[in-house]
């Protein structure tokens, strides 16, 4: 999280209208690098928010709008639309997560924005970049099309939305650094599917493949058994793969002895055969990298 003593956005006016994930997390990463920020959410059923999230989670709803000014406002009325030209008037930032053709209808394309605002910068969250952009995809899809859905089981979170809302926040001060220096908006446009290709460049250049050093071929990058739950050990550099090697009491001859399969089978037995509890007091003792879980 920013640091609370940095607020390279203080003063600057956010306005979203980006719903669900990567939108609102980029919103709240905003707030508290001291954007001042506004969400304009759609008249939502019987009262309730009019974003998905705050209908199928509201703690993550919750959390991800706190300190965040949301108002209700109808685009599909003329009423609606009028009162957001008003609002854009006084903003610095529009943050966007529809479709071109969605933004067209609404009258919101960078065109015409810039014309009526030309003060005002554009971050525009799109599922995938250029003509693709009208494609309908969410975080599964594009994991999926950067090779990081391997298997049949689903990513352990999802990654796209939330590089996707890093890369968005980090749009925002783009914008704003060289809007500050011409006088004049900027659009920026963050695909979610470049977000999970650039989180798949490690797999990509073989590092996390099965033969790559940290994807399991590495005897001291592994997750291996406990005696009583598991145990991640990330013992990548040689002074703590050699620290590894002396408390499991495994002979270390260069860094190749790490690649070995007799090297990952010693190393197995030894972490079956000690608890959590110990695999803990001995990192602290010796300074190996590990995390046991249950």
């Amino acid at each position: 999280m920013p640091s609370s003593a940095l607020k390279p956005l203080r003063g600057v006016r956010v306005l979203s209208l980006a719903l669900n994930l990567p939108g609102p997390a980029a919103l709240m990463r905003l707030q508290q690098m001291g954007a001042r920020c506004t969400k304009i959410e759609p008249p939502g059923p019987a009262g309730r928010s009019g974003d998905p999230m705050g209908q199928y989670n509201p703690e993550a709803y919750a959390t991800l709008h706190a300190g965040i000014k949301v108002s209700v406002l109808d685009l599909k009325q003329d009423a609606g639309r009028a009162r957001l030209q008003r609002m854009l008037a006084t903003t610095d930032v529009l943050l966007t997560s529809f479709r071109p053709s969605a933004l067209r209808k609404l009258g919101l394309e960078w065109k015409a924005l810039h014309k009526a605002h030309p003060r005002l910068s554009m971050v525009s969250i799109v599922g995938a970049p250029g003509a693709r952009a009208e494609e309908p995809g969410h975080d599964l899809t594009y994991l999926a099309d950067a090779g990081l859905v391997p298997g049949l089981d689903l990513p352990a979170t999802l990654f796209a939305d939330m590089g996707g809302s890093l890369m968005a926040s980090e749009a925002v001060l783009a914008a704003v650094t060289v809007a500050r220096q011409t006088e004049s908006g900027q659009h920026q446009s963050v695909a979610l599917s470049d977000a999970a290709a650039w989180l798949a460049l490690p797999r990509l250049w073989g590092l996390t493949r099965p033969d790559g050093a940290v994807g399991g071929a590495h005897a001291g990058y592994r997750v291996y058994a406990c005696r009583d739950g598991r145990v991640a050990v990330a013992a990548l550099e040689p002074h703590f793969a050699a620290s590894l090697c002396a408390v499991a009491g495994v002979a270390l001859q260069g860094p190749q002895t790490l690649f070995l399969p007799a090297t990952r089978d010693a190393l197995a037995a030894w972490f079956a055969q000690r608890s959590r509890a110990e695999l803990d007091r001995l990192a602290a003792e010796h300074d190996i990298p590990l995390h046991t879980l249950v």
